[in-house]
């Protein structure tokens, strides 16, 4: 099995730094080997956000995957970079990633940050505002079209599981995503009283296979073709212009466009794939513990993210789950908790 995953590189570069132009330093992370069931297993395509300041929590991301996967040696990397990232930026990030996964191959490719700067509308958090946030609706444009199927990750997660079994998801003969869905979540919350209150909006979910549910973009296993075939590019920003242009029918980032387009439609996988909210809520970030069931993947998603309390001194509990893949190199540490995951 090849693993390749793409990453989406921003320009937000101080904040890692504690608000200075450069990156902290990481650890080498361990090489883990294919075994011999590898040779004829298909290529799986990985898309990761990527930028300073999530680098640390995407590092992590990536080592959790190599060191679940059945064939970790045959991961290679796509970078998308944004538009906006200067050379030297650019040139920083390349050595942190140099520095965690040495041996990975990687290729940059460019994100035009300019393809949503109009498009976009304040929501609750800051962090939900940054372009690079929407680029994810994007990847059918930046990846080749030599890829058909992506799996896109948010980079605040964990992945506990070999992920050769979410990317083997069976998408049926229709559908161009798949996601954990949520049914039980109040899924009018999502929408302002100005989208409810209007026949023209409200008659988007008219024609849907199923009753629509929340669904978490942070994991979703992507068709690429039939996302072209589709024009589902053009139907995400169609949403995005009618909140910027007609009226706020919504409040949080790039969620809700893809639920007025997907929701209904989504081929549901198991809760386990994505055991989220586990940063809290988008004001308070507080603690959570984990939904009842199995878990394959355990997501920071919220405002609170583990690097951000453990340096406070102020972890949640499962923060601790996190800490083993943290390559920030610190002054006189050991590299003690790498061993836990080699």
């Amino acid at each position: 099995m090849r693993v390749l995953a793409v990453f989406l590189l921003g320009a937000a570069f101080a904040a890692a730094a504690g608000g200075g132009g450069e990156l902290p330093e990481f650890r080498e992370a361990p090489a883990f080997r294919n075994g011999a069931a590898c040779a004829d297993a298909p290529t799986i395509h990985i898309a990761m956000t990527l930028d300073g300041t999530y680098l640390r929590g995407s590092l992590a991301g990536v080592l959790s995957v190599l060191r679940h996967a059945a064939c970790p040696e045959s991961v290679a990397f796509h970078f998308v970079a944004s538009s906006a990232s200067p050379a030297r930026r650019l040139a920083s990030l390349r050595r942190a990633l140099a520095a965690a996964f040495p041996t990975l191959p990687a290729t940059v490719h460019r994100f035009d940050a300019r393809l949503v700067r109009g498009k976009i509308s304040s929501s609750v958090r800051r962090a939900l505002d940054q372009p690079l946030n929407y680029a994810r609706i994007y990847l059918a444009d930046l990846l080749p079209r030599s890829v058909s199927r992506v799996l896109y990750l948010d980079s605040d997660l964990l992945v506990v599981d070999d992920v050769a079994r979410l990317w083997a998801t069976d998408l049926g003969p229709d559908a161009a995503l798949a996601a954990p869905e949520y049914c039980h979540a109040n899924f009018t919350s999502y929408f302002t009283d100005a989208f409810w209150s209007h026949p023209e909006y409200t008659a988007v979910f008219a024609n849907r296979t199923r009753v629509p549910c929340y669904f978490n973009t942070g994991v979703m296993v992507i068709d690429l073709d039939r996302w072209r075939s589709g024009g589902y590019t053009a139907k995400l920003e169609y949403w995005m212009e009618v909140q910027k242009q007609e009226a706020r029918i919504y409040e949080l980032g790039s969620l809700p466009p893809f639920l007025l387009v997907f929701a209904g439609e989504v081929k549901a996988v198991e809760h386990r794939w994505n055991q989220h909210g586990l940063g809290g809520d988008n004001v308070a970030g507080q603690c959570r513990q984990l939904h009842p069931g199995p878990v394959s993947l355990l997501h920071w998603s919220g405002k609170g993210k583990p690097w951000l309390r453990l340096d406070a001194g102020r972890p949640c509990p499962l923060d601790a789950l996190w800490m083993p893949y943290d390559l920030l190199r610190r002054r006189g540490a050991r590299d003690d908790l790498l061993a836990a995951v080699s």
